[in-house]
């Protein structure tokens, strides 16, 4: 951070003057270069690029078996395939995203405010002329600008890589879909971020904010679905003592309560936007099925089903970046 203030040294005589420069773009700017230049990002780079390199390996090794049986060619939507193919030994990359981008995210931002306050930079920033909003934004803005740049990087480079090997060239709904998709992974690792500068706005210590961070990521992923199986098994009586419509009822209200985890939410929006097939991510019953047609979903409809799962998450960060706001408002930074 000693960087931004000697930027705002170099810049401020200057900026009343002839130099049009925002202090907000000067903070995102060195926001953007010390993530570049530290460890910790070249870590999470080559984890992500390591991931992604071997599932869309493992995808092209299986993609004849998966071309050859699809029927009709007008459906084939190759680039779609080279993101969620997989023979089982390896996770597709979408799926490896649901465990990297919450690592991403919480790495970028466990220590934004929290160091500042520990190496006593924090208020010879607010003694320049900023908002202390703008602080937090560009912290939040200048990780995003890394992981949005690093996502759409590698679509780019899974698009070309495929047009070299296959000769296929892409469709239009295939790159709407890819750029969707992108813009969810975006979203969701902007979640875990905005929560990890929640947590560095609450707690002096980086190392506390981090493993509060880790806790509650651990807590959606791997015990929160085990909680709901104990009270499902504990309350729901037995599907052989309930009609086809209390079933349909329970199974409504367990996927809802599902879908109060981020992960959830990413699992159900990248399923649909990626496999067109998927029509529905509830239950259906045979009535509604019967007047279906066997036919991937267009990209109107697909989007429509994943709203309501990009909204919330949409939401749950803007409610993270609210609370850093008001904690960070209300503290006390000359202690």
């Amino acid at each position: 951070m000693k960087a931004i203030i000697n930027s705002f040294e170099r810049h401020y005589p200057t900026l009343s003057a002839d130099n049009p420069t925002n202090p907000f773009w000067v903070m995102v700017r060195k926001e953007v270069s010390g993530h570049i230049r530290s460890w910790r990002f070249l870590i999470l780079l080559g984890l992500v690029l390591l991931t992604f390199f071997g599932a869309t390996a493992v995808a092209l090794a299986n993609l004849r078996d998966v071309v050859d049986k699809v029927k009709n060619a007008d459906q084939l939507l190759l680039y779609l395939k080279l993101l969620t193919t997989t023979e089982g030994s390896l996770p597709p990359f979408h799926v490896f995203l649901n465990f990297l981008g919450p690592i991403m995210g919480i790495s970028l931002g466990f220590d934004a405010m929290n160091s500042e306050q520990q190496n006593r930079t924090l208020t010879r920033i607010m003694a320049q002329p900023v908002y202390r909003d703008n602080l937090l934004l560009s912290k939040f803005l200048g990780a995003m600008v890394l992981v949005v740049t690093l996502l759409f990087s590698l679509s780019l480079l899974m698009i070309g890589g495929g047009m070299v090997i296959t000769g296929v060239m892409i469709e239009a709904e295939e790159v709407l879909r890819i750029i969707g998709f992108n813009i969810l992974c975006a979203v969701y690792i902007g979640f875990w971020l905005g929560l990890a500068i929640l947590l560095s706005t609450l707690f002096k210590q980086a190392s506390t904010s981090a493993l509060t961070a880790i806790g509650i990521w651990l807590f959606f992923t791997v015990f929160y679905q085990i909680i709901i199986n104990f009270a499902v098994k504990a309350f729901v009586p037995s599907v052989n003592e309930m009609s086809q419509a209390q079933v349909l009822h329970f199974n409504k209200i367990i996927l809802n309560l599902l879908r109060l985890a981020p992960s959830q939410l990413y699992t159900d929006a990248t399923t649909t936007l990626l496999m067109p097939s998927v029509r529905s991510l509830g239950p259906v019953t045979m009535e509604q099925m019967a007047g279906a047609i066997p036919s991937p979903l267009p990209l109107s409809e697909s989007l429509m089903i994943v709203w309501p799962q990009l909204s919330g998450l949409i939401a749950a960060t803007v409610m993270c970046f609210a609370l850093s706001y008001y904690c960070f408002m209300k503290r006390e930074i000359r202690t």
